[in-house]
């Protein structure tokens, strides 16, 4: 998990100049969303070398992800702010293109539920400090390819969650040789028996918010609703990242009978890609309060991870 202090990085305390503002959100294009109501970042600003400070906005009425009856936040608000930060930084402060491919090779938080935020009305302000590390660069040295980001999340002037991932850049050229490797293993497969559970075995408020079928005692991740208004906010020609997080969270609350549904801290890596089709197995096995998860496709391994809850 990610342990703050390695990085150096602490409470923000605020720069010199202008304070954060969470007036409005930032461009939309520039987090990759094509709807404003799924921005959450409202202000970034860098604090020079390879440092910054961001401040985002959780909603406390987001319909993916409301609020518990006490207030608390989705867990998965921390990784949908690590992602739009991990593409906003890149693109503004690294001359990473906005055209590029952003692929999550892994991704992990952490949170301390007794100082994370409620939101007994409209929403939390969230304040992030940033830190880039392990920045690659393409063999002339003239353009990033990939990068760290580490971020602490505080609330009210409290600490409350870690988190942080690394991600590739490609450029169209490269993306597409790169697809066209695995283009292959595309085909549609039709589940035969496929039942889908409720959305309350999965701790999800609709139906559409389910991304996991049963299938003859086997667990898929085959999401209800291909054109999610926040999981398929745009077109993908794979499975993005944070749908095999949540899918992976889905079939540990299948496989528990719904003893495990809020994790407090994750590590995902994604080994390759995980296509539409087939529709891929999600493994999971709790020891405790801790679930192991794996996706395979067509046989491969295709992602691996840990939840962990209280």
């Amino acid at each position: 998990m990610i342990v703050r202090e390695a990085h150096g990085l602490s409470e923000p305390s605020g720069p010199a100049g202008r304070p954060l503002s969470w007036s409005r959100t930032v461009a939309r294009e520039a987090v990759h969303r094509v709807s404003v109501a799924e921005v959450l970042l409202t202000d970034v600003r860098t604090h020079g070398d390879n440092r910054f400070e961001a401040a985002a906005q959780w909603p406390r009425s987001h319909p993916t992800f409301p609020h518990g009856g006490d207030g608390r936040h989705h867990p998965l608000m921390i990784a949908e702010t690590l992602r739009e930060l991990g593409i906003y930084i890149p693109t503004r402060y690294y001359a990473v293109p906005a055209g590029a491919h952003f692929l999550i090779r892994d991704i992990s938080y952490r949170l301390d539920p007794e100082t994370e935020p409620r939101a007994p009305y409209g929403a939390s302000d969230i304040t992030c400090l940033a830190a880039v590390t392990d920045v690659r660069t393409s063999p002339c040295g003239r353009f990033v390819t990939g990068m760290r980001l580490d971020v602490v999340l505080s609330a009210g002037g409290k600490l409350f969650a870690w988190a942080g991932g690394t991600a590739r850049f490609l450029d169209g050229t490269t993306y597409a040789e790169t697809r066209a490797a695995v283009h292959g293993h595309t085909a549609r497969r039709r589940l035969r028996a496929a039942v889908r559970p409720s959305p309350a075995q999965l701790a999800v408020p609709a139906a559409r918010d389910v991304l996991v079928v049963r299938d003859g005692g086997v667990v898929y991740l085959d999401p209800a609703d291909p054109r999610h208004p926040f999981f398929f906010d745009h077109w993908s020609d794979h499975m993005p990242g944070l749908v095999l997080l949540e899918g992976a969270r889905q079939a540990a609350a299948l496989a528990t009978g719904g003893a495990l549904t809020r994790p407090v801290a994750c590590r995902m890596k994604a080994i390759r890609f995980t296509e539409s089709y087939p529709p891929a197995v999600v493994e999971c096995t709790s020891h405790g309060r801790t679930c192991v998860f794996r996706l395979r496709q067509a046989g491969i391994c295709t992602a691996v991870g840990v939840l962990q809850y209280l």
